[in-house]
């Protein structure tokens, strides 16, 4: 369930707010309202954190063996920690620095490569005794074509390209104007070619001190680390503390003012202390059921309180309250960083009720049920403080195992090479292809029950929505959303399933409802398309209604298209269902190729460890293939479709009380 919350505002002295503010995040309690500090100390702190962030990424880039990972050092002083990170950053600053040079300096020897060693100096020295050479390059079949008023000499010829000098006995200020348009001048380099090979040689022996350096610090990533997390808490305390509301300072006319009247006032000296006390305060959320520990704290420290209900357009955050079973699912919503909304549904016990059935019909097989359990249990025993992630993993390995016994599926073997016992559990299921005589009927069995769990999936979520607004005519809403739902499920069948076995119209096959009370019955499919009129109708008129049912219908005029499309989102969010078999019967096919790739392999004693590999690898591969599929898959259907039909945003805010840990 959803913990109901208190809105509480704090009023403090304000020279006492540090201290305040300590003692408030030792008690752990309130979630405080979002607050912008500012602020010199607030941004050395970022600062620093930054660069902590930055080093500890520098940091972890260096990839080392467990083995030869360097024994932590500890820092003691943060002055030196930080010292260390900006010599880190340096180092990183001055590497990048080298790296760009090499390339650079590389590009330019690539650039005269076909010249050969190229000194500057040589042509400078030719120049002082009056003899100008300049690098030309140009496509040999127009090297021929150079008039014979301009000297040059052929230095080599390769890849069709001539590269050739002018000799000039005076500095050229400009091209020649007979040279040809597609002779092209080479830039003189600044240095020659050896010493920029020297140069790359040298940077790359610095760059490998440098890295060597960087290893070596490694050593103090812990108490980098360490002072990482006291910069975080830093932070956190001081934008609130330099966010907090505060009196403002009286301006000048007040303060006169209050001059004067303090001159010709002769009330106690206590009385103008109070007046000069200043305040602070800031606001937050409490769960109700610790209330009064707040209110036990604020008299001892002689704080201000004041507590209220919150307001229907407050940022109150959530804080979830399941038992341990339920509580199961919380690892998956931290890690999918969902949160229903204050005033939303807590569907965390549905959510693992469906998830848990998803993830079993996905993966589908009792093999990887399995493997999954035992992970779940060998996790139990190396880390018993994930109780939610280890429980979470084991059940979903049971529902797995369960799920592959009903279906008759273990590693995807054929049903002959299958133990007898596992065979006999599923002797008397429908979705087991030996049990109902055809894999085709076994199939079409678990596309039905695929329908059938998104219809009761979608049907709690409406139910719910009647039940919420039982005390208002919204309800007729609700009501006729589900039977939308209820009626299209028929429509579904006939699309999807069996169009022959489900018609629409009066055939041999249809179904007639109250045959039995003694006259012909109400033809099945006429119900049912009935039933979807009807919901329309009332979803038309109802779905938004606030106080008055004409506003309500003029609300749903104006969105007509919106309102229409609603019924092509009830089929296409039932039909949405159907990925659950047709991922599995992919898992199922991956499993099958895999054993008929391997099988033949153990004919022959030299491929044995080659089959068992390929058994290893093909199911191994399958397995995160099917993990994948039920984020993508099996959470959607809970996020999106089953949310959707709640009217759930997932846009609340996690209850995150200010306090030490």
């Amino acid at each position: 369930m959803i913990v109901q919350m208190k809105k509480v505002s704090l009023v403090v002295l304000e020279d006492t707010c540090k201290e305040s503010l300590k003692k408030l995040r030792k008690l752990g309690l309130v979630h405080l309202e979002a607050v912008q500090g500012k602020g010199p100390v607030l941004a050395s702190f970022k600062d620093a954190i930054s660069k902590t962030n930055l080093s500890l990424s520098i940091l972890d880039e260096q990839k080392v063996p467990k083995k030869s990972a360097p024994m932590q050092i500890q820092i003691s002083s943060d002055k030196e920690v930080l010292e260390k990170c900006k010599d880190i950053i340096s180092l990183t600053e001055k590497k990048k620095s080298l790296l760009d040079g090499i390339s650079n300096t590389t590009m330019e020897l690539e650039r005269l490569s076909d010249w050969g060693s190229v000194n500057p100096k040589d042509f400078a020295f030719l120049a002082e005794n009056g003899i100008y050479l300049y690098m030309f390059e140009i496509p040999s079949d127009k090297y021929t074509l150079l008039p014979k008023t301009v000297k040059t000499i052929l230095v080599n010829t390769t890849d069709k390209i001539s590269r050739f000098l002018i000799i000039s006995e005076e500095e050229l200020t400009e091209r020649p104007k007979d040279l040809p348009a597609e002779a092209f001048e080479v830039v003189m380099p600044e240095s020659s070619t050896d010493e920029m090979a020297k140069k790359i040689e040298k940077s790359s022996a610095e760059i490998d001190e440098i890295e060597s350096k960087i290893l070596a610090d490694k050593a103090y990533r812990s108490s980098i680390k360490k002072y990482n997390s006291v910069l975080s808490k830093d932070i956190e305390f001081e934008n609130v503390y330099s966010g907090m509301g505060r009196e403002e300072e009286p301006d000048v006319f007040t303060a006169d003012i209050a001059q004067i009247e303090e001159e010709q006032s002769e009330t106690v000296e206590e009385d103008d202390a109070i007046k000069e006390a200043k305040l602070a305060w800031l606001t937050g959320y409490v769960p109700v059921d610790c209330v009064e520990k707040l209110k036990d704290s604020c008299r001892q420290n002689e704080w201000a309180l004041a507590i209220t209900d919150p307001a229907e357009d407050d940022p109150v955050p959530t804080k979830l309250k399941n038992n341990k079973i339920v509580s199961m699912i919380y690892p998956l919503t931290d890690f999918l960083d969902v949160t229903p909304g204050y005033n939303e549904y807590d569907i965390s016990g549905w959510f693992l009720l469906f998830f848990s059935i998803f993830f079993a019909m996905i993966f589908g097989d009792a093999g990887y049920g399995a493997l999954i359990t035992i992970v779940g249990i060998l996790l139990c025993f190396k880390n018993k403080k994930n109780g939610s992630l280890n429980g979470l993993v084991v059940e979903l390995g049971i529902c797995t195992m369960i799920w592959g016994a009903v279906t008759c599926t273990l590693f995807g073997l054929e049903v002959e090479k299958l133990p007898a016992w596992f065979v006999a559990l599923s002797n008397k299921s429908p979705f087991a292809a030996h049990a109902v005589g055809s894999s085709d009927i076994a199939n079409n069995n678990q596309k039905i029950f695929c329908f059938v769990l998104g219809l009761v999936q979608l049907s709690v979520a409406h139910i719910k929505g009647i039940i919420r607004y039982r005390k208002s005519p919204r309800f007729l809403g609700e009501l006729g959303n589900l039977m939308e739902l209820w009626g299209m499920f028929y429509v579904v069948m006939n699309m999807v399933v069996d169009s022959e076995k489900y018609p629409l119209g009066i055939t041999d096959q249809t179904l007639y409802v109250f045959g039995n009370l003694g006259f012909y019955g109400l033809p099945l499919p006429f119900l049912c398309i009935g039933v979807l009129a009807v919901g329309f109708v009332l979803n038309f008129m109802f779905s938004n209604y606030n106080g008055s049912v004409g506003k309500s219908v003029l609300e749903s005029c104006k969105n007509i298209i919106s309102v229409l499309l609603g019924i092509v989102n009830v089929f296409s969010d039932t039909v949405s269902y159907i990925r659950l078999w047709a991922v599995a019967l992919a898992g199922a096919a991956i499993s099958s190729t895999v054993n008929t790739m391997a099988g033949p392999m153990f004919g022959n004693i030299l491929l044995i460890l080659v089959a068992v590999i390929l058994l290893v690898f093909g199911h191994g591969l399958n397995m995160i293939l099917n993990l994948l599929s039920v984020i993508v898959h099996g959470v959607r259907l809970n996020t999106l479709e089953f949310s959707t039909h709640l009217g759930m945003t997932w846009s609340g805010t996690k209850y995150r009380p200010f306090s030490e840990n």
